[in-house]
């Protein structure tokens, strides 16, 4: 043990800081090693420091900038792929989807078949022995590609046969809504129906033309 004692150097702090203290800072050439070792070792972290502070740290913040943006590429390009793997399906749809909506559109009456429509209704009331105190056609209101005509109707009869009539214009090849629906007592023990029934037409060419000119007129 005491041998071992023996060979560990004792380490002369007084000296050293002697060397620190007698320094000649006009000729760093004689200087003793540890304040040499000491500045080199101070220029070293002063240059990582001015290093992080003037360089590195942009190009670690665009280094992460890049990374971020590596991601979001990643997942356009998984968006895309996916979009791609599905295409047919999409055009499937799209299909089936025009499909239906040609479907709906033929259920939509022409100018000229508005009026035979309106004698439809009329007669589906009176066949089921209902009596229109009031049948009148208000304006059209102009959609996109089709025209919404509301018909103002007072009915008066029994509240089954009011049932029969609605499944009757439901069964129309032609779309008829009835809307805003109050039944009432009536005279001699039978009700009055006040209602709203909208029926629909779809735009000619030269009245879709006409409506898009007046969109584009409003939105400049």
């Amino acid at each position: 043990m005491k041998a071992n004692t023996a060979s560990i150097p004792k380490i002369d702090f007084q000296a050293i800081a002697d060397d620190f203290r007698y320094l000649n800072p006009n000729d760093p050439g004689a200087w003793p090693l540890i304040p040499k070792l000491t500045m080199l070792f101070g220029l070293f972290v002063l240059l990582l420091v001015a290093g992080w502070w003037f360089l590195w740290s942009d190009q670690l913040a665009e280094l992460e900038g890049k990374q971020k943006e590596e991601e979001t590429l990643k997942q356009q390009y998984l968006d895309k792929k996916k979009q791609a793997v599905n295409l047919d399906l999409y055009i499937e749809q799209l299909a089936e989807i025009d499909r239906s909506f040609g479907a709906l559109l033929k259920q939509l009456p022409n100018k000229s078949e508005i009026e035979a429509l309106l004698i439809e209704v009329n007669q589906a009331g009176l066949g089921r022995g209902l009596q229109f105190d009031l049948f009148r056609p208000g304006a059209e209101q102009v959609k996109d590609f089709y025209a919404e005509l509301p018909i103002a109707v007072q009915i008066v009869g029994g509240y089954h046969d009011f049932g029969a009539f609605a499944a009757d214009i439901a069964k129309l090849p032609r779309i008829v809504t009835l809307n805003n629906i109050s039944i009432v007592p009536g005279k001699d023990g039978v009700l009055a129906l006040d209602a709203t029934t909208k029926t629909f037409r779809y735009l000619d060419e030269e009245e879709v033309a006409k409506q898009k000119k007046a969109l584009q007129g409003a939105n400049k």
